[in-house]
């Protein structure tokens, strides 16, 4: 699965961001430099990587080499490991760990009570710690139609969003994709999201718009983050196909997707959620950064 050290050095020679901002020319490829101790980055996005994605690295060590490429935070990190994240001076941007799973949740009535508890227990400590966001799954349809699904979501959230808004916390429920990798997972359309987000009318809930997972399951990206951004908080990235890394072997455009995020006014964090198959996957991470950079 590994690319060639050459189709690697030729994806990166429009990949000027970063460069300029060290004070070189932007003629001289980015990948003629080691990551400095801090990359300077324009400021207009918050950049976020998803723990599980780098899960052979030890988490102390993500931090220091996500700190010198620039990231603000790490994604999908539940309490055990907010200590570490906090000794290196790094935001828990979307937590986890009060979840049953992906395909048991919001839309079935049997995991109420179950996620009524971890949510209420999880909620206080969120807050505590300093942190707003905290993700939620609507769970696999085992068929159920849109409305049912609906319809108990928000009857299980509305339980728990005074909570939330008590301790100012938002929960950020995952659109993710049904036609290929999780299959029957409910909340897998925007319009259904941000129905759902709607009946709520609660801040205190929103959606992650996940990238890679929507352009599989409706496309048309930049116009439904345009349509749809009021409902959204929190934003994944990937490759698409394959989930791999964002650079120019896939189909979409994230610097355009980057500046549409921009101009909506968007101020929270933007995650890179990609599985590296290069062999030097903190390069790979770095790129991303820098393509999302804009």
């Amino acid at each position: 699965m590994m690319k060639s050290e050459l189709s690697r050095r030729t994806a990166l020679k429009n990949i000027v961001a970063g460069t300029a901002a060290l004070g070189v020319s932007a003629a001289i490829p980015a990948f003629a430099f080691e990551a400095p101790t801090t990359t300077m980055l324009k400021g207009n996005i918050n950049h976020s990587v998803c723990r599980w994605c780098f899960g052979k690295m030890e988490l102390d060590d993500l931090c220091i080499e996500a700190k010198k490429i620039g990231i603000k935070a790490i994604d999908l990190v539940g309490p055990k490991d907010w200590p570490i994240l906090k000794k290196h001076g790094l935001h828990s941007s979307l937590c986890n760990g009060a979840e049953i799973n992906l395909v048991d949740g919001w839309n079935d009535p049997k995991f109420h009570a179950t996620l009524i508890k971890n949510y209420s227990e999880m909620i206080p400590k969120v807050a505590e710690a300093g942190y707003t966001q905290l993700i939620c799954f609507s769970g696999n349809r085992r068929g159920k139609d849109d409305e049912t699904g609906l319809t108990n979501c928000v009857e299980g959230l509305k339980q728990v969003l005074p909570l939330a808004k008590k301790h100012g916390v938002v929960l950020v429920m995952e659109l993710l994709n049904s036609k290929v990798d999780h299959k029957d997972y409910q909340c897998d359309h925007t319009a259904w999201g941000a129905e759902l987000a709607k009946r709520l009318g609660s801040e205190n809930f929103k959606l992650l718009y996940d990238i890679y997972h929507m352009q599989i399951d409706e496309g048309n990206v930049i116009s439904n983050i345009k349509t749809y951004h009021q409902y959204i908080s929190h934003y994944h990235t990937a490759g698409v196909p394959g989930r791999n890394e964002i650079d120019e072997t896939q189909e979409l455009n994230y610097p355009a997707i980057m500046k549409a995020i921009i101009a909506t006014g968007f101020k929270g964090f933007v995650a890179q959620e990609f599985m590296p198959k290069y062999a030097d996957k903190l390069k790979s991470l770095r790129d991303a950064v820098n393509i999302c950079d804009v």
